[in-house]
C-alpha cells in the first residue's frame, strides 16, 4: 500500500519556525515530483514547494525566501522547513507526490500560526 505520511505540524508563534516531515512508503518515490500543497478552510490546495527529481524547485510567491524544501532520494522523504513565519500561514499541510502520472496525497497536518 502506497503511503504518504507527515509529521512535524503544531503551533508556533508569529516569526518562528517549523519543520514539516513526510515519509513515503510502499514505492519508491526516488524518480517522482515530491511537494507540498496547503488548504485553509473554503479554499482551494494551493502548492507551497515542489521538487522534481532533477533537483528543480519551485516555490509559491508567498513562502518564497522563508520556506526551503529538501529531499532524501535514498530516505523516501521530502520535508519543509518553515521559518519566519506568519499568520498566514496558518494551514492543513499536505505532503504530495506524483508517479507515472498518478497522484499521491497525504492525510494532512496541521499548522498553526499565533499573531
Amino acid at each position: 500500500q502506497v503511503q504518504l505520511v507527515e509529521s512535524g505540524g503544531g503551533f508556533v508563534q508569529t516569526g518562528g519556525s517549523l519543520r514539516l516531515s513526510c515519509q513515503g512508503s510502499g514505492s519508491d518515490f526516488s524518480g517522482s515530483l515530491m511537494a507540498w500543497y496547503r488548504q485553509t478552510p473554503g479554499n482551494q490546495r494551493e502548492m507551497v514547494a515542489e521538487m522534481y527529481k532533477g533537483g528543480t524547485i519551485e516555490y509559491a510567491d508567498a513562502v518564497r525566501g522563508r520556506f526551503t524544501i529538501s529531499r532524501d532520494f535514498i530516505k523516501n522523504t521530502v520535508s519543509l522547513q518553515m521559518d519566519s513565519m506568519k499568520p498566514e500561514d496558518t494551514a492543513i499541510y499536505y505532503c504530495y507526490a506524483q508517479k507515472r502520472g498518478r497522484p499521491y496525497w497525504g492525510q494532512g497536518t496541521q499548522v498553526t500560526v499565533s499573531s
